[in-house]
């Protein structure tokens, strides 16, 4: 091979490398700052299937635990939609759903506090505000065999400023944004 041919394919071979580390294949749960996208962090959406936001309630003061699943039409990590499986508190308050609301709900009472599952609220995103009382956190979470064992928590204030307004999503990213920015 003359020293044109290798330099040829070397710069063609270096161009893919560069592509194929750039496409958006990568699924992941992003957490971003809504005025400054640029403060983002990835979770690898293939390694959990949900996560618990939990946060302090302004009214009543208990613990709220909302389950969200990665939840699509067909079953698979493809889809851009969470589902709102459950929520647990301990008193109701503003904001709390009541079980006849929704179709299918089922109340119950545990010692953890009230739970309202199968909920099966379609979400495409969440937008919420960190709270400065609240104390939002969020716990990622492998379902296996029916056993809920957390992977990861994360304080929402020790990721963003209390009161910045943020947005949890599904998307794809490239393998580079997925190692800038993964948790």
């Amino acid at each position: 091979m003359t020293r044109k041919k290798i330099l040829s394919v070397s710069i063609i071979l270096a161009a893919a490398l560069i592509i194929v580390l750039n496409l958006p294949v990568i699924p992941v749960v992003s957490m971003s700052n809504r005025k400054k996208p640029s403060q983002r962090y990835y979770v690898d959406a293939r390694s959990q299937q949900g996560f618990v936001i939990s946060y302090t309630h302004s009214v009543n003061k208990g613990r709220v635990y909302d389950e969200y699943l990665c939840w699509s039409e067909t079953g698979g990590i493809d889809s851009q939609s969470f589902l709102l499986n459950s929520t647990t508190f301990v008193s109701y308050g503003a904001g709390i759903p009541e079980p006849e609301e929704v179709p299918g709900a089922v109340f119950s009472v545990t010692d953890q506090g009230y739970v309202i599952s199968n909920l099966n609220r379609v979400v495409p995103k969440l937008v919420m505000a960190v709270g400065t009382i609240a104390d939002h956190e969020i716990d990622f979470y492998v379902f296996e065999k029916g056993v809920n064992l957390v992977k990861r928590n994360f304080a929402l204030k020790d990721l963003f400023e209390p009161q910045t307004s943020i947005i949890i999503e599904k998307k794809k990213v490239s393998l580079v944004q997925y190692l800038i920015y993964k948790l």
